[in-house]
C-alpha cells in the first residue's frame, strides 16, 4: 500500500450542520438559522419578515425584498438549531471518533459564536473557552484538528447590514475573526482551512444565459474580496505561528466532455477552469489566470473592484496546501435533449457508465484519481481529500445493529482510488470523509441524507433522543484506519 505511515485519517463535519445550540451561551444567529428544511425535490427557504411585517419565503440567490429583514418564524422548523446537539455532547462524540482511531478530526468554528454580529472588537468569551475545550478533548485522545475558518456561516447581521460578502467592509470582519482563531488556539490547531467550498460562489456556467448576468457579477465580485481576506488570513497565521500549515476548499467535481465533439471538449475545458481552477489558481499561484478575462467577458462582469493592493495580498498570501470535498463527477455537453441530474449545488448530463444515489449523485471512484493527478500536477502542494462520502437511507434493525455494505462499498472504492494517486506521486496527506457522525444536510436539510459511521437518532422534524449508535461501516473504518488504508480483505 502507498499510503505514508503519518497519513492523517479522519472525518469531517461543519459547526451549523451539527452544534445545535443556535442561541446559547452568547451565540448570535447566522444566515442557516433562518433556512428551513428541505427534500430532494424540494429547496430550502430563508425566512424574513417583510417591511409591512408579513412573513415571507426566499431561495437562497433570491434578493431579500427591500424593507425585510430576516426572521425566524414560528411555524417553521429549522434543523441547524438542533444540529445533532454536538455543542453539549462533543465528549461523547470525540471518544466516538477515537475508538475508530481518528488522526485527524476536520470542523469549523462557527464565526457568531466567537463574534455574535461580527463587528464586536472583542470575541464572546464563552465562545472562545468551548472550542478551547473541543481542541483539549481531540489532544487527550492524540487527535489532530482541522479546523475551517468559515464555513457557510457568516453572522447574519453581517448579512442584514452590510450586505454579506458583497460588502468590502467584511475582509476586515473576517480577518479579525482569523486572527482571534490563530492567536487563541496557537499550540492546539496546527491546521486550519480559510474558506469552505470557496468556489461554491461562483454560479454554474451556463450557455443558454439561465442565470442572470447579475449572479456572476456578484458571484465574483464576493470571491475577490474572499481571496483578500483569505490571502490576508494566510499571512497572519504565519505570523502568530510559523508552525502552521493553512489550505485553500474546494468544491470538487470531475468533468467530463459528454461526446468528443470539440465543442464538448472546450466547453468541459471551461467548466474546469471557472468552476475550479478559477479559485485555487489565486489561492495557490497569488494572481489572477489569464483566463480570468474570458470568463468576465463571456458573462459581461465589469467595474470588479480590484485594487493595486489587493493584488499585492494575492502574492504574498498564497496557501500551503490544496484541499477539496469529492463526492461525485459530471458529463459536460453543449447538445440538447439529454438526461439531466443534480447533486450537491451542480447539475449535469447523466453518464451511463456511472450509478447514481437517491439524490442524484453519481458514484465515480476513478473521478476521484483522475482529480487528484490533475490538482497536484498543477500545483505540487500537499493535498488532502477532506469530504467524502454518500448520502444514503439508513435502517434501525430491532437488535440496534445498522447495516450499511453500500456505504462501505463506497468508501473502499474511492480508498483505492486515493492508493491508485498516491503511487502515481500524488502527495496525498490526509482523508476525512464528510458527515462522519450524521449531521443536517446543507443542501436539502434532511437528516434522513446519513453519511455518518455514527447513526444518530433524530429526523427530519427533530424528534428523537439524539443518541448515538455504532453502524456497520464504523467498524469497517475503525479496521482500515488501523490498516493504514491497506483494502484487502476488507
Amino acid at each position: 500500500m502507498s499510503f505514508p505511515k503519518n497519513f492523517l485519517w479522519g472525518g469531517a463535519t461543519a459547526a451549523n450542520q451539527c452544534e445545535g445550540a443556535w442561541n446559547e451561551d452568547g451565540r448570535g444567529p447566522a444566515l442557516t438559522d433562518v433556512t428551513t428544511g428541505g427534500t430532494v425535490n424540494k429547496p430550502r427557504y430563508i425566512t424574513y419578515i417583510d417591511k409591512d411585517g408579513n412573513p415571507g419565503f426566499k431561495k437562497k440567490h433570491d434578493k431579500l425584498p427591500e424593507g425585510a429583514h430576516y426572521a425566524v418564524l414560528e411555524d417553521q422548523y429549522y434543523p441547524n438549531h438542533k444540529g445533532i446537539d454536538q455543542y453539549h455532547r462533543y465528549k461523547e462524540d470525540i471518544a466516538l471518533f477515537a475508538e475508530m482511531g481518528f488522526k485527524t478530526y476536520r470542523m469549523s468554528i462557527s464565526w457568531s459564536r466567537l463574534f455574535p454580529k461580527g463587528i464586536e472588537e472583542e470575541p464572546n468569551q464563552a465562545g472562545v473557552e468551548h472550542y478551547r475545550d473541543v481542541f483539549k478533548e481531540l489532544k487527550k485522545y492524540n487527535i489532530e484538528p482541522l479546523v475551517t475558518i468559515w464555513h457557510f456561516d457568516t453572522p447574519l447581521y453581517l448579512e442584514e447590514e452590510y450586505g454579506g460578502w458583497n460588502n468590502r467592509k467584511l475582509i476586515d470582519f473576517y480577518v479579525r475573526f482569523a486572527e482571534t482563531c490563530f492567536k487563541e488556539y496557537k499550540g492546539l490547531v496546527r491546521y486550519w482551512l480559510t474558506f469552505n467550498e470557496i468556489n461554491n460562489s461562483m454560479p454554474q456556467p451556463t450557455r443558454d444565459g439561465s442565470i442572470p448576468e447579475w449572479r456572476y457579477q456578484e458571484g465574483i465580485q464576493q470571491l475577490h474580496y474572499q481571496f483578500v481576506a483569505s490571502a490576508k488570513a494566510v499571512q497572519i497565521g504565519h505570523a502568530v505561528d510559523p508552525e502552521n500549515m493553512i489550505g485553500c476548499m474546494i468544491c470538487g467535481i470531475c468533468y467530463y466532455p459528454a461526446t468528443c465533439d470539440p465543442e464538448d471538449i472546450m466547453w468541459n475545458r471551461h467548466m474546469w477552469e471557472t468552476k475550479i481552477f478559477y479559485c485555487s489558481d489565486v489561492q495557490c499561484r497569488g494572481k489572477y489566470p489569464t483566463y480570468a478575462k474570458r470568463i468576465w467577458d463571456t458573462y459581461h462582469v465589469k467595474d470588479l473592484d480590484i485594487t493595486d493592493e489587493d493584488l499585492e495580498e494575492l502574492k504574498k498570501g498564497t496557501v500551503d496546501m490544496y484541499t477539496f470535498s469529492y463526492y461525485m463527477s459530471q458529463n459536460v455537453t453543449t447538445h440538447t435533449g439529454v438526461e439531466v441530474v443534480g447533486g450537491n449545488m451542480s447539475t449535469g448530463t447523466k453518464n451511463p457508465y456511472l450509478q447514481y444515489s437517491d439524490w442524484g449523485w453519481s458514484t465515480d471512484p476513478s473521478g476521484l484519481q483522475y482529480y487528484l493527478e490533475m490538482i497536484y500536477d498543477r500545483y505540487e502542494k500537499p493535498v488532502m481529500v477532506v469530504e467524502n462520502g454518500l448520502g444514503a437511507y439508513d435502517k434501525v434493525e430491532e437488535d440496534g445493529s445498522i447495516h450499511d455494505p453500500f456505504r462501505i462499498d463506497y468508501y473502499r472504492e474511492h480508498i483505492k482510488a486515493m492508493d491508485r494517486a498516491i503511487e502515481n506521486g500524488v502527495d496525498l496527506i490526509g482523508y476525512t470523509t464528510w458527515g462522519c457522525i450524521d449531521v443536517v444536510s446543507a443542501g436539502t436539510g434532511e437528516i434522513r441524507k446519513r453519511y455518518g459511521f455514527i447513526y444518530v437518532d433524530v429526523d427530519d422534524e427533530g424528534n428523537g433522543t439524539m443518541n448515538r449508535m455504532r453502524k456497520d461501516s464504523f467498524f469497517w473504518y475503525q479496521k482500515l484506519i488501523a490498516a493504514n488504508g491497506n483494502t484487502e480483505n476488507l
